[in-house]
């Protein structure tokens, strides 16, 4: 009896989540496996939202409780789509009219603006925007962190007269292409009054997320819905690291959390989880010395796998 009210237990802590974003790309397109979800998985996946209790929102309504200091309910969906590849109105647009569920595309203003054959034409835009949300995903779709200041505002300010031109409004909305920003790029792109821009990292959102910095977890392939479903935010003030290390090595870890919390998990890309970190009243102070070999790491803290916060570094 008091294994099956342990196992209870622990299912009940992993079904209660923040809100949960989500992000999808091609539907139905098996030339391109990395970034297709197949009808039959769509539909999988939109069974376990209806038979789970979840309820799709559009991305605005969220961010609207963000900014009023509301709180979120956890059973709240947000699905957005980047890109705009035509295989979202051919083969994917129809399943979400079916469901009634709303959904936020980001559009690569370039490719539809220059008639690149699969991408969905201006004209399909503004008919998708019936059932949701039309919001940009830069002009030329650049790695932003490559970019100098003049050239990310020069890419921003052209995509926003293209849109707004095309589809008679301003974005609110911006979803950074190849999920590639640091804290410069996040300013520059505030600069233009959006009210929220979206990252491609998993994790959850609450009322005390960061509009310009949301957390979206990726579906594609045989996606786990269920485990995307399970994250939830960690309450962390993160003192290092804030950006990528000039040279390389990440040297220290160091945050602010919950002075209840005693140990807690490290993870840091191609080195894995750090179990039973010690926290000395609410403070996380780590020595690494670890080198990043990738352009783009992730650090993360948690007191679970799935309640965590993270820091994305961008070379």
């Amino acid at each position: 009896m008091k294994k099956i009210l342990f196992l209870w237990l622990l299912s009940y802590i992993y079904t209660i989540a923040d809100a949960t974003i989500f992000v999808y790309h091609r539907f139905g397109d098996d030339r391109h496996p990395t970034t297709n979800t197949s009808i039959e998985q769509l539909r999988k996946d939109f069974e376990y939202i209806k038979n789970n209790g979840y309820k799709v929102v559009p991305l605005s309504k969220v961010v609207e409780l963000i900014q009023n200091n509301q709180e979120i309910p956890d059973k709240w969906v947000v699905i957005t789509i980047d890109d705009n590849y035509k295989s979202f109105y051919t083969n994917g647009l129809k399943v979400f009219k079916e469901y009634g569920y709303p959904f936020t595309l980001f559009v690569y203003i370039k490719a539809t603006e220059e008639k690149y054959g699969d991408f969905m034409t201006w004209d399909m835009l503004k008919e998708a925007s019936k059932y949701g949300e039309i919001e940009l995903h830069s002009y030329a779709h650049p790695k932003l962190t490559s970019l100098t200041k003049e050239a990310v505002l020069e890419d921003t300010q052209k995509a926003f007269e293209i849109f707004e031109k095309r589809m008679g409004k301003k974005p609110r909305f911006y979803a950074y292409p190849y999920g590639s920003y640091n804290k410069k790029v996040q300013e520059y792109l505030k600069s233009f009054g959006l009210e929220a821009i979206l990252n491609q990292t998993a994790g959850a959102t609450s009322k005390d997320s960061n509009p310009h910095d949301l957390f979206r977890v990726p579906l594609v392939g045989k996606s786990n819905i269920s485990g995307g479903l399970r994250y939830s935010v960690l309450d962390v003030e993160w003192i290092e690291p804030l950006e990528f290390p000039k040279d390389g090595v990440l040297r220290r870890v160091k945050a602010k959390v919950d002075k209840d919390i005693k140990t807690i998990k490290l993870f840091v890309t191609d080195n894995g989880w750090m179990e039973n970190v010690k926290v000395n009243d609410g403070i996380v102070d780590v020595d690494l010395n670890i080198p990043l070999n990738t352009t783009r790491s992730r650090v993360t803290l948690g007191t679970t796998y799935y309640k965590t916060s993270s820091q994305i570094l961008i070379k």
